[in-house]
């Protein structure tokens, strides 16, 4: 099946089961699997042009809503945190892809900056689970059948929100977050991510708060941003880029790899239960330094 936009020609089934069979995995960590996609995009597809980031942001569209779904009706989505989040988010996102556009046009140049972003996420899980993998999101290794599962709201204020889940108490800064979540909205709105793959290991390692209720909020979160990045890439970004320069996405290639995302994250997020958190950083670390590494190798050489 040929692409136009993209250039692209390959099977109609390849983005579905390499979209659902990605997301599986890291929708239990909170993350779309758009940052895996994006380098199989641009390496195993060939699609390099700008035009790819906003595709990306279009499989989130797609895919992204069966793990959130899921994660409201378990019980398990922290809206205050969401909300904080998508805050700091959306301006971050639009200074994001004017970067993009205006500054990162060349391929090269493009996969050594995503290079380095994953690096940068990688070694933040590989810290969390090696150094501080007890005192983390780690307490919580697998979900207790016999305690509630549902989130419970303690308080809520300007400096800090408090729930319950499983027993534990947990809080977080929403200052400290919304400005957390407007650097990530930056860095997220160039690689055409969303952001999730970076916020989400961030909240565990660094706000200490357990994988199982941060899932649902950062997956929340992805989808509003590629919802403004998808918009900004297709009316604004024209006008700065170059004529014969693509940034519009390819919208059939996003859309049959949101199909596929979409069955995936609704699973992922049915099973995260039964997996331990730790199992499921260190299949996202490993994919993400390999990958890193690769790009970061090449930019060189």
């Amino acid at each position: 099946m040929d692409f136009p936009v993209s250039g692209v020609e390959i099977s109609p089934l390849i983005p579905p089961l390499t979209a659902l069979a990605i997301s599986f995995f890291t929708s239990m960590a909170g993350v779309s699997g758009a940052f895996l996609l994006l380098p199989f995009q641009v390496s195993v597809l060939g699609f390099s042009s700008p035009a790819v980031s906003p595709t990306n942001l279009f499989y989130n569209i797609v895919g992204i809503p069966g793990g959130v779904y899921r994660y409201i009706r378990e019980g398990r989505m922290v809206w205050p945190l969401a909300c904080v989040i998508v805050a700091g988010n959306l301006p971050g996102l639009l200074i994001g892809v004017w970067l993009r556009v205006v500054f990162l046009p060349d391929p090269a140049a493009f996969r050594f900056f995503v290079g380095c972003v994953l690096l940068y996420v990688g070694g933040r899980l590989f810290y969390d689970i090696l150094g501080r993998g007890r005192n983390s999101g780690d307490r919580l290794p697998t979900i207790d059948s016999s305690s509630p599962s549902r989130i419970e709201t303690r308080s809520l204020s300007a400096r800090a929100f408090t729930y319950s889940f499983q027993g534990e108490v947990f809080s977080f800064n929403p200052a400290g977050l919304f400005a957390l979540s407007l650097v990530v909205g930056v860095v997220g709105g160039t690689y055409g991510i969303g952001g999730g793959a970076i916020i989400a290991p961030i909240l565990v390692a660094v706000f200490h708060l357990p994988v199982y209720t941060i899932a649902g909020a950062t997956l929340f979160s992805t989808f509003l941003s590629s919802i403004i990045g998808v918009l900004f890439y297709t009316v604004a970004a024209p006008i700065w880029a170059p004529a014969d320069l693509a940034v519009a996405p390819d919208w059939l290639l996003g859309l049959l790899f949101g199909v596929g995302g979409l069955v995936g994250t609704y699973l992922g997020a049915r099973f995260q239960k039964f997996f331990p958190g730790r199992t499921v950083k260190i299949i996202l670390a490993v994919c993400l330094l390999i990958i890193a590494g690769r790009y970061v190798v090449s930019f060189f050489l």
